[in-house]
């Protein structure tokens, strides 16, 4: 408790509950943050479905559930496929809350699955777009402002983590550009930390394995399907393979992120961190 006071924070992708940016905005704020939860806010049809996107109601909830626990919160909506929305993201916490400590790039796309030689180049181009471009214009535009309050004596430094996946790491069957994304994910979470660093802004990637949130069962039913399998099944196979013997929960993945905006960890950066009860481990 308190180890973020006087921080601010962004988590992107919030707008779900028993998602994972729920639950990172929630410990983030728990521990002291103030913290500006964002989604895109409206369906999109398969592009952004009610299964895999925030809208503006969930989304203000999350923030009012916070605020009833005794933290500060507030909403913003919009695409991250769109340069002048994540920019003014960031203008609107500075505006709200008066700086940018902390980004937490977790909106993805995790659910236009499917066979490699079925995918459309519009599947293809949205997961990318959100999953990858979508973080570099998060990355950008955070940085951005991290540097021009240092460069004013508000302070130096910064904490950007990324959520990425086991899938940046490893090949999984049916999800050709959601991988690609995730690997690419970690490589400019590489590049941005070695640029960012003579600024003290550390750049983390954070990789879980299954976790199973509202899209996590939509993953379970798809997955389960293409491998002629119950869910049931699919879910067992996995936690065999799980040396800590679960699935992952959002709360993994907060406390980790709660963790690399700590002081504990300013010297950690470049780093693809694995949340993955053992699963994945290189």
């Amino acid at each position: 408790m308190g180890t973020l006071e006087g921080k601010v924070a962004i988590v992107t992708g919030a707008g779900r509950h028993k998602g994972i940016g729920e639950a990172v905005a929630k410990r983030l704020a728990r521990d002291g943050a103030q913290v500006v939860l964002h989604d895109i806010g409206v369906l999109k049809g398969d592009i952004a479905p009610a299964h895999g996107v925030g809208q503006k109601a969930e989304l203000d909830q999350i923030a009012d559930e916070i605020k009833a626990a005794g933290g500060a919160a507030a909403t913003f909506t919009g695409d991250m496929l769109i340069e002048k929305d994540v920019e003014a993201l960031i203008a609107f916490a500075v505006k709200t809350f008066g700086r940018v400590d902390i980004l937490i790039n977790n909106a993805g796309i995790g659910y236009l699955f499917g066979p490699l030689v079925e995918m459309t180049q519009e599947h293809w181009d949205a997961v990318l777009g959100v999953n990858l471009r979508g973080c570099f214009f998060g990355i950008k535009h955070a940085a951005r402002q991290m540097i021009k309050q240092g460069q004013s004596g508000q302070g130096t430094g910064g904490r950007i983590i990324s959520i990425a996946s086991q899938a940046a790491k490893s090949g999984f069957g049916n999800t050709a550009a959601y991988t690609s994304s995730k690997h690419g994910l970690v490589g400019l979470t590489r590049v941005a930390a070695i640029e960012l660093a003579a600024h003290k802004i550390t750049v983390n990637a954070v990789c879980p394995n299954h976790i199973t949130t509202g899209l996590g069962s939509w993953q379970n039913d798809f997955m389960s399907k293409a491998q002629g399998k119950s869910v049931d099944q699919y879910l067992a196979d996995m936690r065999a393979r799980i040396p800590l013997g679960r699935t992952g929960l959002p709360d993994d993945i907060a406390k980790a992120c709660a963790f690399l905006c700590s002081d504990q960890a300013d010297y950690i950066t470049a780093e693809a961190m694995n949340v993955s009860g053992g699963e994945e481990y290189h």
